[in-house]
């Protein structure tokens, strides 16, 4: 016989027990299902001009949401990806800075539920401009959150990155690991999260915090590997330029991440918790490398620039995602195997390889 209880006051401990004494997935499942609908909410999406954000932001769209998307203000109206997208008529796209309270809390304004997203990522400018992560970052994150208590936001899920566990020391990865800042972005990652977890433990706001693990698909950024290896061969370069090749990755596939975040903003049980979204699976990059390669059809020479290496004590080795909290909280699981993906990417990229600098190495 099942405990008698509410499930949504357990912390994640006290549902482990729950499960072991009930000795049943399906009712263990069923009180940790989507409890706060996103249908019909107007959702803020920060960082929606980005790579994830942009994503996200259709999808929130394809289930019927009023989506308002929060791109950074600039002289040309520019809309980053959204520009492309098919959907950006359904949006409301309002232009501000993550930086500055009052633009953040204009954005809020009305919102029932805040994907917040905008960050600077880029791993090798943080070492140009720890300042300007701190800002954005921390900061940035801070002036979300205090403007979704202000205005009394059901549902705010904070961004996070899996470089907040700097190179592996247990192996998968659980949310409990302990958080290494490696570089100045991972750093003021962990800042946020840290800030995050005090506002709801100290308002009350409904705080989650997703930590994905290596994302990639259309629209990535050519400073990441997946994108830096396919632009590169389908410009028929000779050589490939890369930077150190011994580092192990998580892959999870973009609309898988994308996923993710709406699972977590729909559970309850994931308040107050970070959960990892990641593939489960360890991949080194030659071993991506050789699988674009085979994709693509051809064969690949590498040469290994300095100046795309991290310094030696800021690289993180191994990264490998335990996922398995995002299931029990959220039935969150991945669908792309990362063959799969990878086709889907190649292609995407094969038909918008002119927006890429393909070979240029860029902070």
């Amino acid at each position: 016989m099942g405990l008698s209880i509410d499930p949504l006051k357990l912390t994640e401990f006290n549902y482990k027990i729950y499960k072991l004494h009930n000795n049943n997935e399906h009712s263990a499942k069923h009180w940790v299902g989507e409890v706060m609908k996103l249908k019909g909410q107007r959702v803020l999406v920060t960082g929606a001009a980005g790579f994830i954000g942009s994503h996200l932001a259709e999808e929130l769209v394809k289930e019927g949401c009023e989506v308002r998307a929060f791109v950074r203000y600039n002289s040309k109206n520019d809309w980053g990806w959204l520009e492309t997208s098919e959907l950006k008529k359904e949006m409301e796209i309002v232009a501000g800075d993550i930086r500055d309270y009052d633009s953040v809390a204009k954005a809020v304004r009305g919102c029932g539920a805040v994907m917040h997203l905008a960050a600077l990522i880029g791993i090798p400018y943080s070492y140009e401009s720890p300042l300007a992560y701190i800002r954005t970052n921390i900061e940035g994150t801070y002036n979300v959150l205090q403007a979704s208590l202000a205005n009394e936001v059901n549902r705010v899920v904070v961004t996070s990155t899996s470089e907040t566990y700097g190179t592996a020391q247990i192996v998968p990865i659980r949310e409990d690991h302990p958080l290494v800042g490696q570089s100045p972005y991972s750093a003021t990652k962990i800042g946020a999260d840290q800030l995050s977890i005090s506002y709801y433990r100290s308002f009350d706001l409904p705080v989650a915090i997703i930590r994905p693990f290596n994302t990639y698909g259309p629209r990535q950024s050519a400073r990441a590997i997946i994108p830096t290896v396919i632009t590169q061969i389908l410009s028929g370069y000779p050589q490939i330029r890369l930077g150190n090749l011994s580092p192990t990755r998580d892959f999870n596939y973009v609309l898988d991440t994308v996923n993710g975040f709406l699972k977590v903003a729909e559970s309850d049980a994931a308040l107050g918790q970070v959960i990892n979204i990641g593939s489960g699976v360890e991949t080194g990059l030659r071993d991506v490398i050789e699988t674009i390669a085979a994709i693509i059809g051809t064969g690949v020479e590498i040469v290994q620039e300095q100046q795309r290496m991290r310094p030696d004590k800021s690289e993180v080795e191994r990264l490998w995602c335990d996922n398995s909290r995002a299931f029990e909280l959220t039935g969150w699981k991945p669908r792309y195997t990362l063959k799969e993906g990878l086709q889907e990417t190649i292609e995407w990229f094969r038909q918008n390889l002119g927006r890429y600098k393909a070979g240029v190495y860029n902070l």
